[in-house]
Order: structure tokens, then C-alpha cells, then sequence
């Protein structure tokens, strides 16, 4: 089964590639009829675009390929890991937070998604309900405690 980020993705490689290809072709006519191309802001636009779709397009093939390595058959189960929603107590206060575990793409922290790579992700990956971690902070260093998790496969 495929995650669901790189249904994200492609579908958004999928928009500049028809950018590329369909679009900016023509934006790029339209700007040299305008006559000199020296001194044409349309056109030196259309081409900085072209540049920047092209780069982000070989961006995105590149993470798409990183991220079809992973599939639900090798994420860990019982532990945190990809997908997980992970319930932990801030043993300095005693305030509990729910974290959603999800790749760099898919991060909102207002709305409690956090990264694999981001410190309390880290501090996070591979441990099960009970598990004690601490993790630096702007807040300076904190000790939580997991009291609940769903895996990605729980929530299926």
C-alpha cells in the first residue's frame, strides 16, 4: 500500500510537469512576441520559472524515489514510527499533547503534525506506552512520557 505523502506528491509532480511542458512553453511565446528580449521582465520571468519548475520537478523525483522504499508492510508495529498519533504527558507540568508522526512534507505543527527528524519525532521513534524521553526545547530540556499510541497500522 502506498503512503499517502507520495499521493501528494506525485499529484503535485504531476501539476509542474504539465507546467513545464504545457504552460510555461507558452507564456515563454508570448513574451518574445513582445519584441526585445533583453529588456523583457515577462519573459525573463517566464524563464527564472522555468528554471525553478525544473529544479523542483528533479527534487521531487528524487524524494519520491527515497520515499518508495518505505511501505506499510515495513513500518514497526507497537512502536512509534511513520503515522503513529502518540498521546504524552510533559512530566514538568503535567500537560498532555498529541503528536501525529509524519514525513518533512506532510509537517503542521498547529495542527500537532510533527517530523520524524524533528527533536521530540526523534526522541520519539522506536518507543512504546510508558516509555520515559527527553527532549531539548526551545522551552529548554523536557521529560514526556507516552501514555497512548496508534500505530499507523491501528488506524487503518
Amino acid at each position: 500500500m502506498e503512503l499517502p505523502v507520495m499521493q501528494r506528491l506525485k499529484k503535485e509532480l504531476a501539476d509542474l510537469q504539465y507546467e513545464l511542458s504545457h504552460k510555461l512553453p507558452k507564456d515563454l511565446e508570448e513574451a518574445r512576441a513582445h519584441g526585445d528580449l533583453s529588456e523583457n521582465a515577462e519573459y525573463e520571468a517566464a524563464k527564472n520559472r522555468q528554471e525553478f519548475v525544473r529544479a523542483r520537478i528533479a527534487q521531487m523525483q528524487g524524494r519520491i524515489r527515497e520515499l518508495s522504499l518505505y511501505n506499510t508492510q515495513s513500518i514497526p508495529h507497537g512502536v512509534v514510527a511513520y503515522g503513529s498519533r502518540v498521546t504524552v504527558e510533559d512530566l514538568d507540568d503535567g500537560q498532555s499533547l498529541v503528536y501525529e508522526i509524519v514525513f518533512p512534507e506532510e509537517v503542521n505543527a498547529a495542527a500537532g503534525l510533527i517530523s520524524l527528524g524533528s527533536p521530540i519525532g526523534r526522541a520519539l521513534l522506536n518507543r512504546a506506552v510508558g516509555d520515559e524521553v527527553e527532549v531539548q526545547t526551545p522551552r529548554g530540556k523536557r521529560s514526556y512520557q507516552i501514555t497512548d499510541l496508534l500505530t499507523l497500522h491501528q488506524r487503518s
